[in-house]
């Protein structure tokens, strides 16, 4: 097999196995955004409470909160290959029991809430897998590229999923719209059981055996080797406070809509659209740009972007449906221009071998405050109305954004990185060791 002379690891006619692999992953979370968009509807119909909408989000965020540690450490551990096999069918395991709920008419908002969590569950495994997956199947310098091309997709499933999503509940029973999630993740898993993906390199001992390390070792490991990336801190602490700013935001979007705008399930879709179309634009812009040559100052320029959109929308008169839509589009435009360089940073420098727990870990810190806000917001937006939570968040990020270009680690990220490997240790080349 021919190599990338620049990535000895990596075959040079890539681009095959791995669009492979993305194809039915984008499949997969086409059915995802489906079935999201119909249970966050499906609540706000029912009870068309703050309160509920932000307990729903909080489930969905506890698995990334308390399982992402654990999950990083058996990414790194286990074949990945086998792990985005597991999480997708659990996923869909969970959405199948939603189907049977909903035909037999036994559905209660605490069976959603269930379903929530162990969705939440597979995806603190899947995502981060593939994550850590990629920078092993795609030359360093094409993976901004592929960040872009990531948020393109999820800016088409934002598009369509929500308008089909309330097109197929005007035609179809909540249970026949559901099973398009098993169908596309039947595809995503079919897909896996043929492909190969590459493990990550392995660390021998003296005498050239792999070195075996417990689980609270590896914990400690990941632990450190964050600790030690002054950059990388910066960005956990910043991740973290956004997150407990714009949480609320997301969980009660569908409020706003029916409250302020006294809008639908057609105008609850056209927001997701409208974000989508922006995430689109954003991800071909940064596919064929790149973002600036220090990967940190587009991310930072993209987070005072997301501040405006936030406070544009949150600012929105009742009879100006369209600027809250507005809002979203560059909501939607400049997420991309935020994540997409700080994932191809992490990519491009975290060891492979430590993606997954490094991934997880900063997933489950960023996440960690989210409760919280969103305990603190509920009671106040159902008190003093939503759009607190959307101007109050926008202006706080923006200026949170403007002192982050003041701080040195974080400005100079990509190069205080040191990951010394320990005394008497080696490193394996990458294994294929999952053939198809």
């Amino acid at each position: 097999m021919e190599m990338n002379p620049e990535n000895p690891t990596i075959p040079t006619k890539w681009a095959r196995r791995f669009f492979t692999v993305w194809t039915g992953q984008a499949f997969s979370l086409f059915g995802s955004a489906l079935v999201q968009f119909t249970l966050i509807w499906y609540l706000t119909k029912t009870t068309g409470s703050a309160t509920v909408l932000a307990t729903a989000t909080l489930l969905g965020l506890l698995p990334n909160i308390f399982f992402s540690p654990i999950a990083g450490i058996w990414i790194d551990r286990w074949n990945r290959r086998l792990v985005m096999i597991f999480s997708d069918s659990l996923i869909a395991f969970a959405t199948l029991v939603l189907i049977i709920l909903f035909a037999t008419g036994w559905i209660q908002v605490w069976h959603v809430y269930v379903i929530l969590l162990i969705r939440g569950i597979g995806g603190a495994f899947h995502y981060p897998s593939l994550q850590a997956s990629t920078s092993l199947m795609v030359p360093r310098d094409q993976l901004p590229r592929i960040a872009g091309m990531n948020h393109t997709l999820a800016g088409i499933n934002n598009i369509v999923a929500p308008p089909l999503g309330a097109l197929l509940l005007g035609l179809l029973p909540m249970q026949k719209v559901l099973l398009i999630d098993i169908g596309t993740a039947a595809l995503a898993v079919g897909i896996l059981l043929f492909t190969s993906i590459p493990q990550p390199a392995q660390h021998l001992d003296e005498s050239g055996v792999v070195r075996k390390t417990t689980f609270w070792q590896d914990l400690r490991e990941g632990f450190t080797y964050i600790v030690h990336w002054p950059g990388l801190m910066a960005i956990i602490l910043m991740a973290v406070s956004i997150n407990f700013l714009l949480a609320p935001m997301n969980s009660f979007m569908p409020l706003m809509v029916t409250r302020i705008f006294s809008g639908g399930a057609l105008q609850l879709g056209w927001s997701d659209s409208l974000f989508g179309m922006g995430v689109i634009i954003g991800g071909i812009i940064l596919t064929t740009w790149g973002g600036f040559k220090k990967r940190i100052v587009t991310t930072l320029v993209g987070i005072i972007g997301i501040g405006v959109a936030v406070i544009i929308a949150g600012s929105a008169p009742a009879n100006l449906y369209p600027m809250f839509l507005a809002g979203f589009f560059i909501l939607g435009f400049t997420e991309v221009i935020t994540n997409g360089p700080l994932i191809a940073i992490l990519q491009s420098n975290v060891d492979p071998e430590k993606q997954g727990r490094v991934m997880t870990l900063m997933t489950s810190g960023a996440s960690a405050m989210s409760p919280i806000s969103l305990l603190v917001a509920a009671p106040i937006a159902d008190r003093l109305g939503i759009r607190v939570w959307y101007i109050g968040g926008g202006i706080l990020c923006v200026g949170l954004a403007a002192v982050a270009f003041l701080i040195k680690p974080l400005m100079e990220i990509e190069k205080n990185h040191k990951t010394p490997v320990p005394s008497g240790e080696t490193v394996a080349i990458i294994q294929e060791i999952d053939k198809s």
